[in-house]
């Protein structure tokens, strides 16, 4: 009778050691995979004129560094920006 208890003992021990063992161990993938990158168009913005067109053939631009301002394709930028 104690060599049968040992026996259910241990067969006991060893199946809860494996379900224990591989509790965290599996994960199953999900349905779609993983979600790619999403690209979100940026909103459009009109940026106005603050002051009127210093003259002829300026244009109404953005600078790099310095934002919105007037451009002449000759004289270069208004107000001296560079």
């Amino acid at each position: 009778m104690t060599e049968n208890k040992i026996a259910r003992c241990a067969s006991a021990a060893v199946v809860l050691g494996l379900l224990l063992s591989t509790a965290g161990c599996v994960v199953a993938p999900g349905p779609y995979g993983a979600p790619g990158p999403v690209y979100v168009e940026p909103p459009i913005i009109s940026v106005t004129p603050t002051y009127v067109s210093p003259g002829v053939g300026f244009i109404w631009m953005q600078h790099p560094r310095y934002g919105y301002g007037w451009h002449h394709p000759q004289y270069g930028w208004h107000r001296g920006w560079r």
